[in-house]
């Protein structure tokens, strides 16, 4: 591996967080995706597909809720830069295997960084929305797996972990 990839780049010499100068980087294309799940009852599912929760659309305010988490990541992650955020999407779908919802997150941009972060807190927030909208007909639903798909673009190329 190059030293590079050795080394954490939100340190300094000194073992101080800082954040990365990305100046000298080129602009390129970065795309994110990740995903995530809320484990539910089969009839905390049954109720939200039937548009039953008091609360409203469950997925609908998720989905919104997620989009609105990615375009403030940096303002909820300490070392993570602004960016332009050129295009997001927040996916949900209940899955009665699991059971619960199923998200997933796609985020866009043309800039010096990624939008790892983003994808992953849009995930992370929607994932939240989803317990606050059904926790007061279950307390006991569990946010699980949140991780990171597929990244491409950027100095570092494209990774795909799933």
């Amino acid at each position: 591996m190059p030293e590079r990839e050795h080394k954490l780049t939100h340190i300094d010499e000194t073992g101080r967080a800082h954040m990365v100068n990305v100046a000298a980087k080129p602009e390129t294309e970065r795309t994110a995706i990740a995903r995530g799940e809320v484990v539910l009852k089969p009839e905390t599912v049954a109720l939200i597909r039937q548009g039953l929760m008091k609360k409203g659309d469950v997925l609908t305010v998720a989905q919104l809720a997620g989009i609105m988490g990615a375009k403030r990541t940096s303002e909820l992650i300490p070392l993570c830069h602004p960016i332009p955020i050129h295009q997001i999407s927040v996916d949900l779908e209940l899955d009665d295997a699991l059971p619960g919802v199923k998200i997933s997150s796609r985020v866009v941009t043309i800039g010096k960084t990624g939008v790892e972060m983003e994808a992953l807190t849009a995930v992370s927030v929607a994932a939240l929305a989803v317990y606050d909208m059904v926790k007061a007909v279950e307390k006991t639903g569990r946010i699980q797996n949140i991780r990171l798909v597929e990244k491409h673009g950027g100095t570092s190329g494209d990774v795909i972990n799933e």
